[in-house]
């Protein structure tokens, strides 16, 4: 009864907390437009649940580009549903006061306008629970609508060899490449929709190509019998033929809907969706139980999501000089809070949210006059999945509480841990997980990655790729994500360990077998791994005992070792211990008389232009503020030739985020301004392309880490408040630290003004860094 009691005051005290700066703050960052866009490029983004909308208003008509995470074809490209077209007679988006909004508290889009006496509004949202949009069209007179799907899967269409970059062949497709059409048809007064997908899928290629035939019948294939799709209706709507006409560079067939009668009030539904089924007529039996659901549930659902998103809201919040808007400070706080609500566009899907533009690209011609692709188009692919660019989307969550939209890349994760044991088994005979860097949805090598002329007896398990062979320690930091939630939360981690356990023994039992195959001994001198050949993220290639790899390994083996004994069996936990004695040290260099952290002990060439001798900084947290060594790591950032080269705030970088772990307060700021200033396109964070696509997802996730990592760091138990923030910048904020903590704290002028720690019993572990 006490301790319900507890929670209760915990939580009332938060919404109370909350409320003062939920008015002052994300409120505030709504974005107001009050012209009409040019084309989709200056869309809005809408969405909830797995379906992430593009809105925008183009000569007086409403466009939506809908996509739900999960929709692949058969080539593994990531297909959006379609786009939706709505007309309104009177006009009144061709009139007076034209405006559209996104209300960043409710999660959902509004568009209005008037033409003489006539005017109205459309509220355009997303169903959090159900994969559902409405487009809801009120009026203060009775009006028309007309409403139109439009595809351009409406045919078979040819891929030219740059279109086959948004999809898993790349650069190696098959001569004659094509997408299959959808199957689109009235069917009485709504359009059905849907892509089911036929065999054989870029999976068989890659399974065969990569002499994993045997095991097939083992591996999770999440292609095969794939249907996406949906239907478009409306309350008192009719079918009223066809349209075909042309946006940006793609012809498309539209199927047009129409209100019976003009009125005040109309409604529109969209309803998805996607599941792996032999059948296609169960498919459309589950698809017609789920809108019988959504009738059903009609008058439940909108405050149900706004329930939600209330909810999220309160999580967390960073509101940057709110006092004085529209400057670039705020503006950092700002784009933080718009990109939260990007990903929250995802936040209960079963698919993780892609680095490259999530559920929120557009036709690729406005991001590259060169690519005249279809709008399903994305850089490096739809089912390709690079994880180093995967962890910056999904760092953030866990200060800012977002466990709910974390579970989706830990679970794509466990779905393909069997394949990933599979290729240790059939290519060298041991135990453990080999994940690769550039992998797709079912855990083996992309096609092309993998290589098309390899030598004759190259390694089957490697990728015969400058950039990415022996590149396999990013899912470590997977593994850091799945142990933090367990040290923030308190929840069973149980399901997760076998998983890390696995990872671990890859590493153990694969450099040991690599050693044997050199010589007679699996350990060197020392009795420690031979980490060789590995890889120091993509640029130190050939590496011998990357220090990134050497501090993931240690990092993860010691989390494990310290948690509650329910956790593993005593013989479990003697394995997890030897190991932890079997990984090499660091290794450390010098510049100029100053030691500084070296990338790998030895390196045979550099291949890109990361500075992975900085991750024992960040995200594996061995040097930094308050720690041992962190000169060392000073200068690493100062005098390291290849990371004062490689410095730069663009894409998936992070000196940013190093710069806040070492306490270097300008630095810190100076870079964060510039990853977090308004993007330059309509949308402030649509950012991009960077390396990738727009909008840039680990452009915007980096720039969150770097910010929380300037406000608060943890060590274990101890937190630090405003380890890297300049005394000068106002700010308040709430974010999440270990064993159920809240810290929420204002920061005016350079008096810390509120500082509120829940249990107030940790109030005593935090340190304020500004004193």
């Amino acid at each position: 009864m006490k301790i319900a009691f507890v929670a209760i005051l915990l939580y009332c005290l938060l919404n109370c907390c909350f409320t003062q700066a939920q008015q002052t703050g994300i409120n505030s960052y709504n974005i107001v437009w009050t012209t009409q866009s040019r084309n989709a490029s200056e869309s809005m983004p809408c969405g909830g649940g797995d379906i992430g909308l593009n809105v925008w208003v183009e000569n007086g008509e409403l466009l939506i580009y809908a996509a739900r995470s999960g929709s692949f074809d058969e080539h593994n490209g990531l297909m959006k549903a379609g786009r939706l077209r709505v007309k309104l007679f009177p006009n009144i988006l061709a009139g007076t006061g034209f405006r559209q909004e996104l209300h960043l508290q409710e999660g959902y889009v509004t568009v209005s306008g008037q033409s003489g006496k006539q005017s109205g509004t459309i509220r355009i949202w997303t169903e959090v629970f159900s994969p559902v949009v409405h487009v809801e069209v009120s009026s203060s007179k009775k009006m028309a609508v007309e409403a139109v799907y439009e595809s351009w899967r409406y045919t078979d269409r040819p891929l030219t060899s740059r279109a086959n970059f948004g999809n898993s062949w790349k650069w190696a497709a098959p001569k004659g490449n094509f997408t299959r059409r959808d199957s689109i048809a009235f069917r009485s007064d709504e359009v059905l929709f849907y892509h089911q997908n036929q065999s054989p899928t870029i999976f068989d290629h890659t399974v065969a190509q990569q002499g994993m035939d045997s095991v097939k019948h083992e591996l999770y294939n999440p292609l095969q019998y794939l249907v996406s799709g949906g239907s478009f209706s409306g309350s008192g709507f009719i079918a009223a033929g066809n349209t075909q006409g042309m946006y940006a560079n793609t012809d498309y067939k539209g199927w047009k809907l129409r209100s019976k009668k003009a009125a005040s009030r109309h409604t529109l539904t969209l309803q998805l969706h996607t599941a792996q089924e032999p059948s296609l007529q169960r498919w459309l039996q589950s698809l017609d139980s789920l809108k019988a659901a959504t009738k059903t549930n009609a008058a439940s659902t909108f405050p149900a999501t706004q329930d939600w998103w209330k909810q999220f809201w309160q999580r967390s919040f960073v509101l940057i000089n709110k006092a004085k808007k529209n400057n670039a400070a705020w503006e950092m706080g700002r784009n933080y809070q718009l990109f939260r609500y990007m990903l929250a566009c995802n936040a209960r899907g079963i698919w993780p949210t892609k680095f490259n533009g999530g559920l929120l690209t557009v036709d690729p011609i406005y991001t590259d006059t060169a690519h005249k692709a279809t709008p399903d188009y994305r850089n490096w692919g739809g089912g390709v999945h690079t994880m180093q660019n995967q962890r910056l989307v999904y760092f953030p969550m866990i200060k800012n509480g977002d466990w709910d939209m974390l579970q989706a890349q830990l679970d794509f994760y466990r779905r393909i841990l069997h394949n990933a044991e599979l290729r240790s088994k059939v290519y060298w005979g041991h135990g453990g997980a080999c994940f690769t860097e550039q992998m797709e949805n079912y855990g083996l090598p992309n096609y092309a990655e993998y290589g098309q002329k390899r030598p004759p007896g190259f390694d089957k398990g490697v990728e015969y790729n400058a950039w990415l062979e022996y590149e396999w320690d990013t899912v470590l930091e997977f593994c850091l994500m799945m142990l933090e939630e367990q040290r923030y939360t308190g929840k069973d981690i149980s399901r997760y360990v076998p998983f890390i356990e696995s990872c671990l023994r890859f590493f153990d039992e694969h450099y040991q077998y690599l050693a044997r195959q050199r010589g007679a001994r699996a350990l060197d001198e020392a009795g420690k791994l031979v980490l060789y050949p590995g890889s120091g993220a993509e640029t130190f290639k050939m590496a011998y005992n990357a220090s990134s790899t050497i501090a993931a390994l240690t990092v993860i083996t010691d989390r494990l070792l310290q948690l509650p004994a329910q956790y593993g069996t005593a013989e479990r936990r003697a394995w997890w211990l030897a190991l932890s004695k079997r990984i090499p040290p660091i290794s450390y260099t010098q510049f100029n008389g100053h030691t500084t952290i070296a990338p790998a002990r030895l390196w045979e060439r550099v291949n890109n232009v990361e500075s992975p001798q900085l991750y024992p900084v960040y995200p594996w947290g061995i040097f930094g503020v308050g720690k041992p060594g962190l000169d060392t790591a000073l200068n690493t950032w100062r005098y390291d030739t290849f990371a004062l080269k490689f410095r730069s705030h663009i894409g998936w970088k992070q000196d940013n985020i190093f710069a806040a772990r070492l306490g270097l307060r300008e630095e810190a700021w100076t870079l964060n301004s510039l990853k977090l200033q308004s993007s330059g396109r309509r949308f402030p964070a649509f950012w991009g392309p960077g390396f990738d696509w727009v909008p840039d997802h680990n452009w915007g996730g980096s720039g969150m880490i770097g910010i929380q990592e300037m406000l608060l760091q943890v060590d274990d138990r101890k937190i630090l408040l405003f380890p890297a923030w300049p005394k000068d910048k106002d700010v308040h904020f709430r974010l999440l630290a270990p064993y159920n903590t809240v810290v929420e704290a204002e920061l005016k002028d350079g008096k810390l003004l509120n500082l509120t720690v829940l249990p107030e019993s940790r109030r005593a572990d935090v340190v304020n860094m500004l004193n």
